[in-house]
Order: C-alpha cells, then structure tokens, then sequence
C-alpha cells in the first residue's frame, strides 16, 4: 500500500531566513512560517495560528536566503521530516520540519487578492539520510504572535 506525506502550506515569515552549509557542503536554510485559521463556534469569531518550522536545501535554500524576508507571504511545498539529536546532557531532542521542494513568493493585493511573484523555484532532492542538518541550539525558540 501506498502512503503519502506532502505538505502544502500559505503563510507568513515569522522570521528572516538563516542560511548555513554542512559539513559536506550542502546549502541548508532555515525560516519560521506562520499560518492562520479562522472559523465561527456558536456565533463568536475564533482564530488560531501554527508554526511551523521550514527548511530549504541546495538552489532552492539559496533563493530562499536571498529573496524572503520576515513577514513575506509564501507558498511552500515539501514534506514532514522529524529529526532528533542529542544534547551535550545526554538529552534527546525532537524538531519536526517541513522540507521545502518548491515555493512561491505571493503578493498581498490591495483589493484583498493574492498574486504569486514572478521568481518560483523546485529543489533537488533533499539529502539522503546520511546527510545531517547542522546541530541545533538547546531549545528552538518560541515565535512571537504576529498576527
């Protein structure tokens, strides 16, 4: 049986993006993307927003790094990805990320309409599973509410 695990998501930076290399030399950058839901519970107007954490690898980490800037709307398509790694305490840490194969910079409109900029770039694949991200930090920091 087949199964499928493709993302697609519409949001706003939370953040500039963060470029870095591997030890192999592979280009990896990182960005934080927020997405809003609204909907109506008897009556009373509700809103919820998610992070997520996104990363962009080789060509298409490159314009990502070059092009987007906090608080830019995107349209990212990729994958989940959960990895761990361990603390220099011994403690084992999780990050669920999306992995980005294409994304699309959109413009807001001042009718309210989205309109999708004219830079679109796809990726190669994403590194093997051999290929590690560099280390993350002791904790990943909290994102800030922006909307």
């Amino acid at each position: 049986m087949r199964s499928v695990n493709k993302v697609i998501l519409i949001g706003n930076l939370t953040r500039d993006p963060e470029m870095k290399t591997t030890q192999n030399g592979q280009t990896i950058t990182t960005f934080g993307l927020a997405t809003n839901r609204e909907w109506t519970s008897n009556d009373e107007r509700k809103k919820s927003t998610e992070f997520h954490e996104c990363v962009a690898w080789a060509n298409l980490g490159e314009i990502c790094n070059k092009f987007l800037r906090k608080g830019k709307l995107i349209y990212v398509e990729g994958y989940i990805k959960t990895r761990s790694w361990e603390t220099e305490e011994g403690d084992k840490r999780f990050r669920t990320e999306i992995v980005v194969q294409d994304m699309i910079m959109l413009e807001k409109r001042s009718d309210g309409s989205v309109e999708a900029v004219p830079v679109k770039a796809e990726t190669e694949e994403a590194p093997t599973e051999t290929e590690e991200a560099p280390a993350e930090a002791e904790e990943a920091p909290a994102e800030e509410n922006l909307f």
